[in-house]
């Protein structure tokens, strides 16, 4: 694993806003005023990093698996600081098996070690168009030839047509968002749908309706509204006025992602994780009760998002994030700085659609913490 510069495109934003990332514009500027995309640099993977990354990848997912199935078989929603209304429908929707489409392991790498997991992104992860389509043409331009850990949008479309075959779906995006990401990732996300056969219909989620003489949640257009893809978390979800009726839906018509993501989504997982899988090479310790032996270590937000309300703690002093996350509590994880690169530290966001591994992102801070104005660089794979 080494990172290289390479010059960037002429008119390089002009070709990435026509292939869709429009809302990079809308990204402030990162530390020494980089870009949100930046492709003066990249990684470059040998073949067997790649497999080494995918096979933790899949063991992960498959160990947070076993820990919804162990929450649910013990009960432990009160560690993830759950409603006591939710625990009943979580655990129906997990033994209905409600399907569920892709998340995206935020991870510590050098390309010498083991990968280390940082935090799971399982509800509403992003940086999907980036990963997907972005960086892919970034190397078919400049690398022809070359390969890339990269078959996102193939698994996509292959995991729609399986979940939900030739029926209608709706996607959901917040207009709380002003960057147009979270528009950006929803208008992706229902082009690999209709590829997969589906009808889609895309709408602001604020613009979903309840309609009382049908008993069920309609669109803008007083259309019913069966199959949800939402870009909103269900912690959100479920506090607003229409939470108890959201909830009720799933025992008809699961949406995506489904109710027992709630517990994938909270990070919580990563002391339960520690707990059912002690000294896991791709693990780092965590814990919900405070630091115990650790001296270095960071503060998370059970439901924190792009790095904020966290707290680094090591024996030479204390450093927080802004944020107005933590009412619901939080984890104690060991700190694993993240490697360094030219001073630069990346960290390598890994793919799953279904139970399979799918490909790579990158993002880079000066830091310790990643934000939601690091720059995303592309990545190769060396012949």
């Amino acid at each position: 694993m080494r990172r290289e510069q390479s010059p960037a495109r002429p008119g390089w934003q002009q070709i990435i806003e026509s292939q869709g990332l429009g809302f990079h514009g809308n990204v402030p500027q990162g530390e020494d005023g980089r870009p949100y995309w930046d492709e003066s640099v990249h990684y470059v993977f040998d073949i067997a990093q790649v497999e080494d990354l995918e096979r933790a990848v899949e063991e992960l997912h498959g160990m947070c698996l076993d820990v919804v199935d162990h929450v649910v078989r013990y009960r432990r929603y009160s560690d993830f600081r759950i409603p006591q209304w939710l625990h009943d429908p979580i655990a129906a929707s997990w033994r209905r098996r409600d399907p569920h489409l892709y998340g995206r392991f935020d991870l510590c790498y050098d390309g010498r070690g083991h990968a280390k997991l940082l935090e799971y992104n399982a509800d509403t992860p992003t940086s999907l168009v980036e990963t997907s389509v972005i960086q892919w043409y970034w190397m078919t331009d400049t690398h022809p030839g070359a390969d890339q850990w990269n078959s996102l949008h193939e698994q996509l479309v292959a995991r729609w047509r399986n979940l939900h075959p030739g029926r209608r779906l709706h996607l959901a995006h917040t207009r709380e968002d002003s960057s147009g990401e979270d528009e950006l990732t929803v208008a992706y996300m229902a082009d690999t749908a209709a590829q997969a056969g589906l009808t889609v219909t895309t709408l602001p989620v604020e613009a979903i309706g309840w309609d009382t003489e049908r008993r069920r949640f309609v669109d803008q257009h007083h259309e019913p509204i069966e199959t949800l893809f939402k870009l909103y978390p269900w912690e959100w979800m479920t506090t607003d006025g229409f939470g108890t009726a959201a909830v009720k839906a799933q025992r008809v018509t699961p949406w995506v992602e489904p109710l027992w993501k709630m517990l994938l989504s909270n990070k919580a997982l990563l002391a339960v994780l520690w707990e059912l899988y002690r000294d896991h090479p791709n693990l780092l310790p965590a814990y919900l009760d405070g630091p115990r032996e650790l001296t270095s270590y960071i503060v998370k937000p059970l439901l924190g998002r792009e790095g904020a309300s966290m707290k680094i703690v090591t024996p030479a002093g204390t450093e927080t994030t802004p944020g107005e996350y933590g009412a619901e509590g939080y984890v104690h994880q060991e700190l694993w700085p993240l490697p360094d690169f030219d001073g630069w530290r990346p960290v390598l966001g890994a793919w799953v659609v279904g139970d399979e591994a799918a490909g790579l992102g990158i993002r880079e801070t000066r830091g310790l913490i990643t934000g939601d104005t690091s720059s995303f660089v592309p990545h190769l794979i060396q012949s």
